[in-house]
């Protein structure tokens, strides 16, 4: 394959995303003849490129190394062998933003699932149950990723009712302060005019759990039936993973979207300050505890546990927002020896406290 003129390629590869500081960052490899392109689906070490002369196959197993945050991704831009049999990918680009969960595995291992997006979608059926603490979970490692996250409620026509639907919008509104949430059908074409401006506007990853409506989304927003969609199941609303590896597409009205396959486990990976996010008001109230290092658990002066019992925060949102901290500083503290020594010595001290608190009150009762 020749090279191509830098303007030619801005040209073709303009609708995938490539502008001019992808172009700065490129120009070193630009020089050495390699080929710039963006990774458009990942397999098995081996990748799909859309390129300024069309999709190629490359092999990953140059830019593979240990660690499972820098491996090649969907939405990566790369550095690509002009030819050869097989073709290899020699680098990607320093990525804008980064999308990652922890892996389920016992090992301290993230795993990334998307690169460079400006959208981070997460899908949520009102034809089930809503499932609060998920949707935060989600935001948390949407925030964290860089991206800007929006919540969809799809299949709004199942929830005809105005006022049930408002109550269900409010409760999502609720755990997700600072994020767009909309209600869309893909059945009959509510909301997707509105979603479809924001997805224009860059890169967006689609996420959500399998059935959440994702593969529908998509093909609403491509125009065509580009991805394969299965019905849910009646039993408990849940679908089959239609789909099975993350892939980018070009959306017609610009834009292109990183379609995920159902995610089942949502493990955050070093997401402090994405939880922090998610939990502004909580954040904010904490501001004004009487100590600067109050855990919001029976400290006196907590301003936090004061709004849970003047009403002006839900219980259920403290308890999420422990959670997800004590989740993520478990997480962090597997790569962080200076951490566990930290956690180690905190549990010494509530302990001491506790059992002080125990000999006090037994020296009461003598």
């Amino acid at each position: 394959m020749s090279s191509l003129p830098s303007s030619s390629v801005s040209t073709a590869l303009a609708p995938y995303g490539w502008d001019d500081a992808w172009a700065d960052a490129f120009a070193p490899y630009e020089a050495e003849g390699l080929l710039a392109g963006r990774v458009v689906r990942v397999d098995r070490g081996q990748c799909d490129v859309v390129t300024a002369g069309g999709l190629l196959r490359a092999d990953t197993a140059f830019v593979t190394p240990h660690d499972p945050l820098r491996v090649v991704c969907t939405g990566d831009w790369v550095a690509v062998e002009p030819g050869g049999n097989p073709r290899y990918v020699r680098a990607y680009l320093p990525r804008r933003t980064a999308f990652v969960r922890s892996t389920s595995s016992k090992r301290s291992e993230g795993q990334i699932l998307a690169a460079n997006v400006d959208h981070a979608v997460v899908a949520v059926s009102l034809a089930a149950e809503l499932d609060l603490a998920r949707i935060e979970r989600f935001l948390a490692l949407a925030w964290e990723s860089g991206a800007q996250p929006v919540v969809v409620l799809t299949k709004a026509d199942l929830v005809p009712d105005a006022v049930t639907r408002g109550h269900l919008v409010h409760d999502v509104e609720t755990s997700a302060p600072g994020v767009p949430v909309l209600t869309v059908s893909a059945r009959d074409g509510e909301g997707l005019d509105v979603l479809a401006a924001i997805t224009a506007g860059g890169t967006t990853v689609l996420l959500g759990q399998s059935g959440a409506g994702k593969s529908t989304l998509a093909n609403a927003l491509l125009g065509e039936d580009v991805m394969d969609v299965r019905e849910i199941r009646d039993v408990d609303g849940k679908g089959r993973h239609t789909t099975t590896t993350r892939n980018l597409l070009a959306l017609p009205g610009g834009g292109v979207l990183i379609d995920t396959p159902g995610l089942r486990g949502v493990g955050l990976w070093d997401a402090g300050t994405g939880v922090g996010q998610v939990f502004s008001e909580i954040e904010e109230l904490a501001g004004n505890c009487r100590f600067h290092d109050c855990a919001h658990e029976s400290e006196p002066g907590c301003a936090v546990l004061e709004a849970v019992e003047t009403g002006g925060l839900p219980q259920r949102r403290l308890d999420s927002y422990r959670k997800l901290l004590r989740e993520n500083q478990y997480i962090v503290a597997k790569t962080d020896a200076r951490l566990r020594a930290e956690i180690r010595k905190d549990w010494k001290r509530k302990g001491a406290i506790g059992k002080a608190a125990m000999e006090a009150k037994r020296g009461r009762f003598r």
